[in-house]
């Protein structure tokens, strides 16, 4: 590579670094100039201002974390689309095929998991 072309990474490796130091120094500064002092006041847990009843550490339904992480596969998928919509004109029928194929690809695995009971709330 030549040395032009590295130029072109510098902004993106200094906002690394300024934000990378933000975020040390924010952290460091807190611990540092925080208040230390630890009540049972402080230590019990706060629900929108509603007295706490029971345990806090109740187990969730495995299902709770199926959906949730099935939700983020699928939206991340969708982003994917905003770009092909964008250059949707440029890409021409290549592009087209391609994103029929993408979605085709995304319905298979979405009716792979209904059919697997994945989304079935019990």
């Amino acid at each position: 590579m030549d040395q032009q072309h590295l130029m072109d990474y510098l902004p993106i490796v200094l906002m690394f670094i300024v934000a990378s130091g933000f975020v040390g120094i924010t952290m460091v500064a807190t611990h540092l100039l925080g208040p230390k002092r630890k009540t049972d006041v402080k230590l019990e847990s706060f629900e929108c201002g509603i007295e706490p009843q029971g345990n806090a550490r109740v187990p969730f339904s495995i299902k709770y974390f199926l959906v949730a992480i099935l939700f983020v596969l699928f939206d991340v998928e969708v982003i994917f689309m905003y770009p092909w919509a964008v250059l949707f004109k440029d890409l021409g029928v290549t592009g087209l095929i391609e994103m029929v194929v993408f979605i085709a690809f995304l319905l298979i695995g979405f009716f792979y998991i209904i059919k697997r009971g994945a989304l079935k709330w019990e």
